[in-house]
């Protein structure tokens, strides 16, 4: 199983990022020092797609992949938020354990309750066996509408270090007051769980995101878990363009 990178500059998927993602970025000057990488990853149909597209075109393209859906369970935040946060992790990723404890919390009582933000999670498990038995045990709590509090659990100080087998997922399901153990294992382990997975795999992939914990607001990148300074001020900017 790949190690997580001790620094920021750990080699990258040879995948080329949307030319929209690139600019955004130096514009809000949040080139990652948190980020972490998984293994090199040879996609090159992907790479020449997204080297044809133009800036705008992209940014348009990342601005909508928001599902705004009420009825989304790894989501948190009025569906019709101005702005929209959207976070590829894995649960197997110390950065994005310090995003969710240091952050995120943060966000959600000055942005989310106050009807100005949406979070929407995606599972972007990239540190093998465990991570994807993780990030489908997430989505089975989430259908019994235990998704945050399982994600709480499992982001916890010192949780990764107790890894995600079977039994471990069923202690973190206990701890998150998942009721029906009996259908969050089906879940888990069901088709369902792995093609809502995948399908969010392959949205990260096709943006060419290259390392967890990596983050649109409103269509424009964060990589890492930066300050929270620097998610305010995207989040700020993000709500006053959408109220032009």
């Amino acid at each position: 199983m790949p190690k997580t990178p001790n620094t920021s500059s750990s080699k990258a998927r040879p995948l080329a990022l949307v030319a929209a993602v690139a600019v955004a970025a130096a514009l809000l000057g949040t080139v990652s020092y948190t980020a972490t990488r998984p293994e090199p990853r040879t996609d090159t149909s992907r790479q020449e797609a997204a080297a044809g597209q133009q800036p705008d075109e992209a940014t348009a393209r990342s601005v909508k992949l928001a599902r705004r859906d009420a009825d989304d369970r790894l989501a948190q935040g009025r569906a019709d938020a101005p702005v929209v946060l959207i976070e590829y992790a894995d649960f197997k990723c110390g950065y994005c354990g310090k995003f969710a404890r240091d952050t995120e919390p943060a966000l959600v009582k000055k942005y989310v309750d106050a009807g100005v933000l949406r979070i929407e999670w995606r599972n972007f498990p990239i540190f093998g066996t465990e991570s994807e038995a993780a990030a489908r045990a997430a989505w089975a709590a989430g259908q019994q509408g235990r998704f945050w509090q399982f994600h709480r659990a499992a982001y916890a100080d010192g949780a990764k270090e107790k890894g995600f087998g079977a039994d471990r997922l069923d202690a973190l399901a206990r701890e998150a007051g998942v009721k029906d153990l009996g259908r969050f294992r089906t879940d888990r382990d069901g088709a369902a769980a792995r093609a809502a997975v995948k399908e969010d795999q392959a949205e990260a992939y096709g943006l060419g995101a290259t390392s967890t914990p990596s983050f649109l607001v409103n269509g424009q990148p964060i990589a890492g878990a930066q300050p929270d300074a620097v998610f305010e001020q995207a989040i700020e900017t993000a709500k006053a363009q959408a109220a032009r």
